[in-house]
């Protein structure tokens, strides 16, 4: 399928979603109280088979914070970005859990909470997965300060 066909087809499923910011791909932004069963969708459509979580990560952007997903397709050898962003940058809200429906989100979400402080709602094991427990903030959010951080 074309960035343009995906566009469709993840459009007429759900309504709602907005364009993202990638042109190599297509890239949607998802509400968040949309977002598993779209997963779920994508993941068992035989037109989309979106077999492959290749990435789950996040940005800290002007708008909010982006979650973003990477999913392809093994078998029809296409490739989709899907994000939902959270706003409330002083009180992201949870975002619901894919590791149920792709194991390797499990890694993905903790690596995304541990260094943004992003939870998300019913992961089977969200702790850190890189940092010590009683480390201080979330490295990777913008407004993050300690005392080795350089000015620029």
């Amino acid at each position: 399928m074309t960035n343009e066909q995906l566009t469709a087809a993840i459009t007429a499923i759900v309504p709602e979603v907005k364009p993202g910011v990638s042109k190599q791909f297509a890239d949607l932004i998802v509400p968040i109280d949309r977002l598993h069963d779209l997963m779920k969708t994508v993941k068992s459509n035989a037109d989309l088979q979106f077999d492959y979580l290749i990435s789950l990560t996040a940005a800290d952007r002007k708008d909010g914070f982006h979650v973003i997903y990477h999913l392809t397709s093994s078998e029809i050898h296409h490739t989709l970005v899907l994000r939902v962003i959270l706003a409330d940058k002083a009180n992201p809200a949870e975002v619901p859990t894919v590791s149920d429906l792709w194991k390797a989100a499990e890694w993905f979400e903790r690596e995304v909470f541990d260094l943004f402080g992003i939870k998300f709602q019913n992961h089977p094991d969200l702790r850190r997965l890189f940092l010590e427990d009683d480390w201080v903030g979330y490295p990777l959010r913008k407004d993050y300060k300690d005392s080795f951080t350089l000015e620029r």
